[in-house]
């Protein structure tokens, strides 16, 4: 298992600073919460974990690897996997079809293997299915299994999504505010869901929410960012009473 590291990493967009010197360590099988108001660096952090947006200064590593640079294919084929703030599914496919697509990382098989429907392929499409089936029953989704994306409730969709990031079988996993626009009730049932994922499959969680009491809830570590900055790190019970923090987030302390 690999240790997730930020390195003094500043993240410009011409004259913006989206990040400004931030620095942190996941270590393995944690799960670790980054919080702040809007417009803090949350979302730009994960995206330079999986490769979207490159640093301007500093590293973010994977383990011995040094993923900065990386596609985020690459990225995705080291073991980290991410979901979107905005849902990003294939909306006219079903939801087992999404989570297939999930599975590709485990095809072994070329074009001329899958055009001549070899022994290789099917055996390939066997396995991935399995993936896919056993990730359906997981997050109790089974009802679902050959409905269309565009005909789901919200707050399934956001299931499925997590589901197919699973599906790449990850080290870490970037949970890009799960519970964005749920309910009371699908915000229990998705962090119970997170601490399952993290618990019984044994993965790295980073995620970054706005639900305070989900976050402190569930998180083991948790950092706060404020306009791209590191404000505090520690324990939720620490956070909650840091003064910086109650400032960032009520403007009174």
């Amino acid at each position: 298992m690999s240790s997730l590291k930020f390195d003094n990493v500043t993240l410009k967009f011409g004259g913006i600073t989206a990040l400004n010197n931030v620095s942190f360590e996941v270590k393995p099988k944690s799960l670790y919460a980054i919080i702040g108001p809007n417009g803090a660096g949350k979302t730009s952090i994960f995206n330079c974990i999986s490769g979207i947006y490159r640093p301007t200064e500093g590293d973010v590593s994977f383990g011995e690897n040094n993923i900065k640079d990386l596609r985020p294919d690459q990225v995705a084929d080291l073991g980290i996997a991410r979901t979107f703030q905005n849902i990003e599914l294939f909306e006219n496919m079903t939801v087992l079809d999404n989570i297939l697509i999930g599975a590709h990382r485990h095809l072994n098989y070329g074009p001329i293997s899958s055009l001549l429907y070899t022994k290789k392929t099917r055996k390939s499409e066997l396995a991935a299915r399995k993936i896919a089936e056993e990730i359906i029953d997981f997050l109790e989704i089974e009802q679902f299994r050959y409905s269309y994306i565009l005909s789901l409730p919200y707050g399934v969709q956001k299931r499925v999504e997590i589901g197919r990031a699973l599906a790449l079988n990850p080290e870490v996993l970037l949970l890009d505010e799960p519970a964005a626009g749920m309910n009371n009730e699908e915000t229990e049932d998705i962090a119970r869901f997170i601490i399952d994922i993290h618990e019984e499959m044994g993965k790295t969680i980073i995620l970054v929410d706005h639900d305070m009491n989900m976050v402190m809830d569930i998180a083991e570590e948790v950092m706060v960012l404020n306009f791209g900055e590191k404000l505090a790190e520690g324990r939720p019970e620490e956070i909650v009473k840091d003064s910086k923090v109650i400032d960032a987030y009520l403007g009174v302390s």
